[in-house]
């Protein structure tokens, strides 16, 4: 069939597989073109595998340092005649192109919070990565979680807390600029954020890899952050997104104590703002990323998932044993980002952007076309008036 974009709000329901493929060929061409990374790991575990951050990490993993790479994540099949989830094809695409350079990689579809999957994952370690991971990277960015202990389910709440909040943000259906007010969250949303978006089951991970005796020495775990500008922070930073990455960085902690006898590390890694699902349902966060992307280009410092993650790896986790961290322990790979010449700009031009200025102050264009990208539609070489088959599984 002949697959188009459908969007509604911040999702598109459709994705192109050959489009996906070729999106993730782009990247891992990209890390190709890099110089390998020396030292890094060899069987890399990564939860949240199959989109955005996640799924740069294992391409960076897989073709920058040559890890075997298992990826785990929640995605939709095809079906009856409709698209699978464009995670779904990445991930495809991403096993034919790993084993294609000789690299092994295999993929766990289903509920990462659930005590069968981390069981299965193990299984697969245990067969067939010969019994340990040195890196575990932790990705997910869900909107529901299930105690697998108690069988409650929580749910995140993007709020801010104490106080309503609004803020312009980006209409992109229509091409207009809105103002939007959210009221504060519950307490009761507010823990299920945490619960959802928290360290726990990052925790949890650990803990049955341990007791599986599943990590090498000299393991690492990185899970990923975002802080921002400070006039995202109410809905951020200091919202309930926010605690949810408080509890983060406390489980960095406890899991850092866990690690001390086997000479392992956590980290957390604060990432630039970039367009992904997760961020697009931000309200502000995609208006500020559309200013953003305008600012970093003219700058020469733009990066997009694959640049940073490919940084991450060759720069942070695996230069000269050391890994630089700010004061509060974090691997700061938002410091372009962070520059005060791109906030002072973004700061200066913020209050100008209208409707009818928004092609003059941001990257309208070029932030629908990332969007797009995501579910494999606007790739270059891509026929999309050809017909495509929709139903393809992992071989």
């Amino acid at each position: 069939m002949i697959v188009t974009p459908k969007i509604k709000g911040f999702i598109c329901i459709t994705a192109h597989p050959t489009g996906c493929a070729a999106n993730v060929k782009e990247q891992i061409d990209y890390v190709k073109s890099q110089p390998a990374i020396e030292n890094g790991p060899k069987n890399v575990l990564v939860v949240g595998a199959s989109q955005g951050y996640g799924l740069a990490s294992r391409i960076s993993a897989a073709f920058g340092t040559g890890a075997n790479t298992l990826g785990v994540f929640f995605e939709r099949p095809s079906e009856r005649g409709r698209c699978a989830s464009a995670g779904w094809y990445n991930s495809i695409a991403f096993e034919k192109e790993a084993k294609a350079a000789g690299l092994y990689a295999k993929s766990l579809n289903g509920d990462a919070f659930s005590d069968e999957l981390k069981a299965q994952a193990i299984e697969r370690i245990k067969e067939d990565m010969g019994g340990k991971i040195d890196l575990l990277v932790y990705s997910i960015g869900a909107p529901r979680r299930t105690d697998p202990k108690t069988g409650e389910v929580y749910k995140s709440a993007i709020k801010p807390i104490g106080k309503p909040f609004t803020n312009k943000y980006l209409d992109t259906d229509k091409k207009t600029i809105q103002f939007a007010t959210l009221e504060p969250g519950t307490d009761e949303e507010i823990r299920g954020t945490v619960k959802v978006m928290g360290g726990e089951d990052w925790e949890l991970w650990i803990e049955a890899l341990t007791e599986a005796g599943a990590l090498a020495d000299g393991f690492k775990t990185v899970a990923y952050d975002y802080i921002g500008p400070k006039f995202t922070w109410p809905i951020y930073k200091d919202g309930a997104l926010g605690q949810a990455k408080l509890d983060v960085r406390r489980a960095k902690a406890a899991i850092n104590e866990k690690l001390s006898s086997i000479g392992g590390s956590a980290y957390v890694s604060v990432n630039k703002a970039l367009v992904t699902q997760s961020s697009s349902a931000i309200p502000g966060v995609n208006l500020y990323i559309t200013a953003l992307y305008k600012v970093m280009k003219e700058k020469g410092t733009h990066e997009g998932c694959i640049e940073q993650m490919y940084r991450l790896f060759s720069d942070r986790l695996y230069k000269n044993g050391d890994v630089t961290t700010d004061e509060l322990d974090l691997i700061r790979l938002d410091d372009w980002e962070m520059r005060p010449e791109i906030q002072d700009t973004i700061a200066e031009i913020w209050p100008k952007i209208e409707t009818d200025t928004i092609d003059q102050y941001t990257d309208f264009d070029g932030y629908q076309e990332e969007f797009l990208k995501l579910f494999g539609f606007g790739v270059d070489g891509v026929d999309y008036e050809e017909d495509v088959e929709i139903e393809i599984d992992f071989e």
